[in-house]
């Protein structure tokens, strides 16, 4: 009577009750859009090897889903979500806030970023510059900051095509925009000296500047699906997108990447370094639920294995980058004792 009387007044009341082991007994994900393929395929190996079923997992975003990851304990929240940018100290607080107090990182491998158009059309070669003075909601002209009035690409550099800048790209919860703006965004940012000085003198109206993407309908958000982003490319050969370089992979008889600074987004030249628009990719474990939804150790271990995230792996046939040897082998470690994220160890932003 007593245990019953708890649980309606912890009911009425809102609170979190963990739900017993019994549940749930299939592992939910949820989480980055680009991780999501690699995801999708480590889950159904998983499905097919073992005696657990297929995890289920939701392309919700990594910002969507390190909000759902982080809401609370208990079979009714998910347990692992992906994410193509690490973790952020806010988030991590938000974590701690809500009773999740135990968060095990994975790192899975690199991506690039690419800048995609039709191959109905010629291969667009652009600057980093370029790039921040075509979807920059203000960009610096005669020494003054002015709302971007560029409609086409030949009015940034005659060198460029005279059709209208239309970029189809994620939005603000996407981890591939978090490292769009962070890498390429700023990165265009910082060629530009009235600019470099500002992050000189003032970092933090560096990255207004930097971040702020416009709004005039030259930057079109297309939300997390990628592949609508490449139908939307074919149909409209003008169009760039902005998506992660397995879609790049995955489509590439319909589609091309642009280089940028001169360099085109290949497996190789991801792998080392070359290309300057790349990341790392992730995913968190709440280790609360390891040996409450049966499974969640397994499947980590079918992740971090050479046989799906090595060099000859059947990730990198989806187009994951490898992590050199020594990494993976951190990795592959801090999976099998679930090793939990150290707060004080976080480091922000994307990148290798």
């Amino acid at each position: 009577m007593k245990t019953s009387s708890f649980a309606i007044v912890a009911a009425a009341l809102g609170l979190a009750v963990a739900a017993p082991a019994q549940a749930r007994n299939q592992i939910r994900i949820v989480g980055s859009s680009t991780v999501f393929p690699f995801a999708t395929a480590v889950a159904e190996q998983f499905g097919k090897t073992t005696s657990f079923k297929t995890p289920v997992i939701e392309s919700t975003g990594s910002g969507g889903g390190l909000k759902l990851f982080c809401a609370g304990v208990g079979t009714r929240q998910p347990d692992i979500t992906n994410s193509s940018r690490k973790i952020k100290q806010s988030e991590i607080d938000n974590c701690a806030k809500n009773g999740v107090t135990e968060v095990v990182e994975i790192k899975v491998g690199y991506d690039g970023i690419v800048i995609a158009s039709s191959k109905k059309t010629a291969r667009m070669a652009l600057t980093k510059e370029q790039v921040f003075r075509a979807l920059a909601k203000q960009v610096p002209i005669n020494g003054k900051l002015v709302d971007n009035p560029y409609k086409t690409w030949k009015d940034i550099d005659a060198s460029l095509p005279a059709t209208k800048i239309e970029v189809l790209g994620p939005p603000p919860t996407s981890g591939t925009r978090d490292a769009f703006v962070e890498l390429a965004m700023e990165g265009g940012a910082k060629a530009i000296p009235m600019l470099k000085d500002l992050r000189g003198t003032d970092k933090k109206a560096f990255k207004g500047v930097a971040h702020a993407i416009r709004e005039d309908g030259a930057y079109v958000e297309a939300g997390e699906n990628d592949n609508l982003i490449v139908q939307k490319l074919e149909a409209n050969p003008n169009a760039l997108g902005i998506f992660g370089f397995s879609f790049l992979d995955q489509n590439a008889d319909r589609i091309q990447g642009s280089t940028v600074d001169g360099v085109e987004p290949t497996f190789e030249n991801i792998a080392d370094g070359k290309y300057g628009v790349s990341r790392s990719l992730y995913f968190y474990v709440k280790k609360a639920h390891v040996g409450v939804v049966p499974g969640i150790s397994e499947y980590v271990a079918e992740f971090t294995s050479d046989k799906a995230s090595g060099p000859e792996g059947y990730l990198a046939d989806k187009g994951l980058i490898p992590m050199p040897e020594a990494e993976r082998k951190k990795f592959q470690q801090a999976g099998k004792n679930m090793t939990t994220l150290s707060q004080s160890a976080v480091a922000a932003g994307p990148g290798k």
